[in-house]
Formats: structure tokens, sequence, C-alpha cells
């Protein structure tokens, strides 16, 4: 609660390993709060790390395992990518992002698909710099998101290792509620979010639209 409310000596929210589980725990006990005015979900879906919180909602994750997935995968964000990276908006159709980016030789990723014309962009800080120029000369609306680390990049791939032994504990087991996936785009076997899928989540493009 001293990170929620901004106590002076509070670790701050520009943390990845601070802002990322307090997100978490915010999404769950909001769910928590529905659940108790009688709102049930019918089916769940989450958004990059709010899949973790999706899942734990579904019951496919016990809540133990949930947040070791969001506070060990954040660490690892912060140990190894924060100040390595970035992420940018654009307001563009994936496949004309696809086209554009490929210039750059894998320096930039295609990150999430938001909407028809709303996508973000992650990789290197230079390469993304590069691409705004692109994009406001040809009068594409295109803002740097406050973040210094690429998820859903290659950078990713630098702590595949790391993720895969902090997360093999885990037990994923069949949820309650459907659970639909924006690492596949379609509903998902729950039995399958085992380390390798949080992995995954981080590494590929989020995709909600």
């Amino acid at each position: 609660t001293d990170v929620l409310r901004g106590t002076h000596g509070a670790p701050s929210l520009d943390r990845v390993d601070v802002v990322q589980p307090a997100l978490w725990a915010v999404m769950i006990a909001l769910a928590d709060l529905w659940r108790a005015a009688g709102i049930t979900p019918a089916a769940v879906i989450g958004h990059s790390q709010g899949e973790i919180a999706a899942a734990a909602v579904a019951g496919a994750l016990t809540l133990d395992d949930a947040a070791r997935v969001t506070a060990l995968r954040s660490q690892a964000i912060a140990r190894h990518l924060a100040g390595h990276g970035g992420m940018m908006s654009v307001a563009l159709p994936a496949d004309d992002v696809r086209a554009q980016i490929a210039a750059w030789d894998g320096r930039l990723s295609l990150a999430a698909v938001n909407g028809p014309t709303n996508t973000v962009v992650s990789g290197d800080p230079e390469a993304l710099r590069e691409l705004q120029t692109t994009c406001h000369n040809n009068g594409v609306r295109a803002r740097i998101i406050p973040v210094d680390y690429a998820s859903h990049s290659a950078h990713v791939e630098t702590i595949r290792d790391e993720l895969l032994d902090l997360l093999a504990p885990i037990t994923p087991r069949t949820a309650d509620i459907p659970f639909h996936s924006t690492v596949t785009g379609e509903p998902l076997d729950t039995t399958r979010l085992d380390a390798h899928y949080w992995y995954t989540n981080l590494r590929e493009t989020v995709r909600l639209a």
C-alpha cells in the first residue's frame, strides 16, 4: 500500500520490478471486489502481464504461482533488460508496421496489436527514434512510451533460460473460466500455462486485436 499511496521512502513505480507486481495486485483485488458484488466473469483475457492476473482469476494458476511469475519475471527484466530498450505506440495497422520495421533488420519488433490502427513497437532506443522521425515525416502519430526496456522483442531472448529456470516450479491447471490467450489469439487449454508460456508471453507480440 505504501507504493500505491506514494509514501515517502517507498520504492518508485518507475521501476519495472515495482510497477508490475503492484499492477498485478490491483487487478487481483479488483476481480475479488467484483466477485464479492456478485459479478463473475464469463471468460478472461489479459494484455501482456495482465494475462498473469487473468490466469489467476480463471483458476488456472494459484495466487502463489501467479505472484511468482509476476515478481520473478519483473525482477529479471529489471536486472537484464532495463536501461537497454524502449517501446513506442504507432497509429498504423500491424501489416504496415511490419513493413516499416523490416528496414531495421531485427532491431525493432511488433510488440502489440491493440486495435486496427493501434500498435506498439519495441526494441533498440536509437532505432525507435529513427522510426519515430520517419512516422512524423509521413504524418503518422508515434509516441515513445516512458519505459526503458523492450518487452515483446528480441531483447527478451537474453533472459529465456533464466525465466524457464525461475518459473519451472509453477503448476498450471484446468481453469474454472475460459481463458482467451493474447499470445495465440484464441481460447487456450490452461494446463499449457507453464514456464515456457510465460516466457513466450513476454517475448512474442500481444495479439489483443
